[in-house]
């Protein structure tokens, strides 16, 4: 049975990831449907082109909780139960998942920001403010939410690597995890590249048409 642990967190982080808030929030706050104006993906940014601040950062707070809270969990409560760094790496990595393919909604989810950053968080607090201070700088200079993701996703494996080497973190299957995101987040935003190159990504801020 012991074995099936990790296997059951891993299902329990998907199906945490596969809550798709931009969705949720939207339909409660009677916001229109974030998959059908701007950039058509359900994630706090888009939501935020919908003029509504306050659906924009509960989106985000809780796509991040839902990649956080999972990883937590088994940091914290997992080592009883067999459930050590490789199962950490195994359910960050599903939450992240559920969130890109989330079972509850065809499978049409978002580029995974939020959620990821949520998942860098739970693995070690540093990480976490190294990867979240990249992307507010990134933010602030250049005003293009996907410029600001692609860099702090490919930073945070560096930053963990960096930290090994001061002995904050030891475990390669997270160090592997954390790649797997980046090469994930930066295949999700393929058009959002396409777009910087060209010039015509929106900016932060800028309301849907």
């Amino acid at each position: 049975m012991q074995n099936l642990y990790p296997l059951l967190a891993a299902l329990a982080a998907y199906l945490a990831g596969s809550l798709s808030f931009a969705v949720i929030v939207s339909r409660l706050m009677g916001l229109k449907d974030p998959r059908t104006f701007g950039s058509k993906n359900p994630g706090a940014t888009n939501v935020l082109r919908s003029g509504s601040k306050v659906a924009a950062i509960l989106t985000l707070l809780l796509d991040a909780l839902k990649g956080f809270v999972p990883v937590l969990l088994v940091q914290w409560l997992g080592k009883p139960f067999g459930m050590e760094d490789g199962t950490v790496a195994l359910v960050g990595l599903a939450a992240f998942l559920g969130h890109l393919w989330p079972v509850f909604f065809r499978f049409q989810g978002g580029k995974g920001v939020a959620t990821a950053i949520g998942v860098v968080f739970g693995v070690h607090p540093l990480l976490g403010v190294a990867t979240g201070a990249t992307w507010l700088i990134i933010a602030y200079f250049f005003r293009y939410s996907s410029l600001a993701s692609l860099v702090a996703a490919a930073f945070a494996p560096a930053y963990y690597m960096l930290g090994d080497r001061v002995q904050w973190y030891t475990e390669r299957p997270v160090t592997l995890m954390l790649v797997a995101v980046a090469f994930l987040l930066a295949l999700r935003h393929r058009e959002n590249i396409n777009r910087l190159i060209q010039g015509k990504e929106s900016k932060i801020g800028a309301k849907a048409a």
